[in-house]
C-alpha cells in the first residue's frame, strides 16, 4: 500500500516524500481513510508506531481543503501530556504542512508564553498544546476555541496519569460541540473507556498492534544484579559495549540526578531530564542526546514519554516500573522504523514483584543473566532491612520516632531557658 493509495493529496504526497517515507504504517493505513471521512477514531497504538503522521496528515487535507478564514482561528486542537511531546508533534506538522498554506504552533509551560501570545495573534490554523499553559491563555483572552473543528488528544493515557483529566474536561466545556474527535493511546484501560465514552460520538476502534504487546525486533535482557552494584554494572556495559547512544530510566527525579553525575565521574557524557528541570535544560539535553555529544540520557518516566528519538540502540531500565505498562512504554523507544533495539533491565532482588508483572503483562519470560563479578547476594533479610532503615530514616525526617523521653527533656530544658530568660 502506498501513501497515495490512502487519498492524501499532491502537496501532502510531495512532504512525506521529502521526508523520505514510501509506505504507510500499520496506525496510517488503518486511521487515514477514517480521519479523511470526517469519522471519530479511537486508536491504540504505541509510541514510534507512526501515530502521528496518522493523524497530522489527514487533518492538514482536512482543513488544506476547506476556505481559509481571513483571521486564521484555532480549528485543530492537538492536545499532549509533556512539553517534549508537543514540540515534536508541531515539528512533524511544520513538516507535512511545507506544501500547504497552513499554519501551526505550539504552546506549553516551562518558558515565557509572551512569544506564544504573538504568534496566537498573528493566525494558527492548528495549535498544539499542553492542557495547562493552553488554559493559562484562554483565561487571559489570548486564544479563542470556538472554531475548533478537530480535536485529538494524543497519549490520552499519560495524560491521564499525569492528572490531567479535570483540565481535559475544561477544555471539552470551551469547545463547540461540532467537532471531530480522535483519541490516541497506547493502552485501552478503563480510564480511557470512560473518557471516550464522554466525548467521542460512535468512533471507530482502530489498534495498530495487540493490546499491550512489545516490538519483536526489541532484544530483552534482564540482569539479577544487587542494588548497590547497579551503578558499577551500568558503566561497564556502557564502556566495554562502547555504546554511544543510551536511554537510561530512574524511578525517581534524584536517582536521575545522582546517577548522570556518577556516569560523567566515569568519564561517560551525560545529562537527566525529569520534570525538576527547566525547559531550557531539558531541550539542551535532548538535543545533545540526539546529536551524539551526550552519550546517555537519564529520564524519568514522565519526562521521556513521547520522545522521539530515531534509531535508538539502547534503552536500559536502572529500575523497573511499579507500573507494569510503563516498562512497554519504556522499552518502545528502540527497535523504530524496522531496525533493531536492545533493552535491557538491572533487577534486584526486591524488584523480582516488578519483573513477574512485567512477563504477565507481555505473555513471556524474560532472559535473565549474571555477570562474573556482578552476581547477586541479597537475600530476602538484606531487602526488609533496607526498606526498615528507610523508613526509619523518613520517620526521623519528619520528627517522628526520636525518644518520647528525649523529646519532653528537651521540651522542659527549652521553657527553663524561657523562663531563665524572662528573669534576666
Amino acid at each position: 500500500m502506498s501513501f497515495k493509495s490512502l487519498g492524501l493529496s499532491d502537496a501532502l504526497l510531495k512532504a512525506i516524500s521529502k521526508k523520505g517515507y514510501n509506505t504507510p504504517s500499520t496506525i496510517q493505513q488503518k486511521a487515514i481513510p477514517l480521519i479523511l471521512e470526517r469519522k471519530d477514531v479511537l486508536a491504540s497504538a504505541q509510541t514510534g508506531s507512526g501515530k502521528t503522521a496518522g493523524f497530522a496528515l489527514p487533518l492538514l487535507q482536512i482543513l488544506n481543503s476547506e476556505p481559509a478564514y481571513r483571521k486564521r482561528p484555532v480549528r485543530a486542537l492537538i492536545l499532549t501530556p509533556t512539553r517534549e511531546l508537543a514540540a515534536q508533534v508541531q515539528d512533524e506538522f511544520k513538516e507535512y504542512s511545507a506544501f500547504t498554506d497552513l499554519r501551526s504552533t505550539v504552546i506549553f509551560g516551562g518558558v515565557g508564553a509572551n512569544p506564544q501570545i504573538r504568534a496566537l495573534r498573528n493566525g494558527v490554523d492548528i495549535l498544539v498544546a499542553t492542557p495547562g499553559r493552553l488554559l493559562d491563555l484562554e483565561n487571559q483572552n489570548a486564544l479563542s476555541l470556538s472554531k475548533v473543528e478537530i480535536l485529538v488528544l494524543d497519549e490520552a493515557d499519560r495524560m491521564l496519569d499525569m492528572g490531567f483529566l479535570r483540565d481535559i474536561k475544561k477544555i471539552l466545556a470551551l469547545l463547540p460541540a461540532k467537532r471531530q474527535n480522535l483519541l490516541f493511546s497506547a493502552t485501552f484501560s478503563k480510564e480511557i473507556k470512560k473518557l471516550a465514552n464522554e466525548f467521542l460520538h460512535h468512533p471507530v476502534l482502530v489498534e495498530a498492534t495487540p493490546e499491550n504487546t512489545t516490538v519483536e525486533k526489541i532484544n530483552q535482557t534482564v540482569y539479577r544484579v544487587d542494588k548497590t552494584l547497579k551503578t558499577d554494572l551500568i558503566i561497564k556495559l556502557i564502556s566495554e559495549g562502547n555504546w554511544k547512544q543510551v536511554l537510561v530510566f530512574t524511578r525517581t527525579k534524584h536517582g536521575a540526578n545522582r546517577l548522570s553525575e556518577k556516569l560523567e565521574i566515569a568519564n561517560i557524557t551525560s545529562a537527566a531530564i525529569h520534570g525538576n528541570k527547566s525547559q531550557g535544560a531539558r531541550t539542551r539535553a535532548l538535543a545533545g542526546f540526539k546529536e551524539g555529544k551526550v552519550r546517555v540520557l537519564v529520564a524519568t518516566d514522565i519526562a521521556a514519554r513521547g520522545l522521539d528519538i530515531p534509531l535508538l540502540p539502547h534503552v536500559i531500565n536502572f529500575e523497573l516500573p511499579n507500573i507494569s505498562e510503563d516498562y512497554v512504554h519504556r522499552i518502545g523507544r528502540t527497535g523504530r522504523a524496522g531496525a533493531s533495539g536492545e533493552a535491557i533491565s538491572l533487577v534486584s532482588l526486591d524488584e523480582v514483584g516488578y519483573l513477574k508483572s512485567i512477563e504477565k503483562l507481555i505473555g513471556e519470560r524474560l532472559e535473565t543473566k549474571t555477570l562474573q563479578g556482578f552476581e547477586t547476594t541479597e537475600t530476602m533479610a538484606d531487602v526488609k532491612e533496607a526498606e526498615a532503615e528507610k523508613k526509619r530514616q523518613k520517620a526521623q525526617r519528619h520528627g517522628r520516632g526520636r525518644n518520647p523521653q528525649a523529646k519532653q527533656s528537651t521540651q522542659k530544658n527549652t521553657k527553663n531557658s524561657s523562663r531563665s530568660k524572662r528573669r534576666r
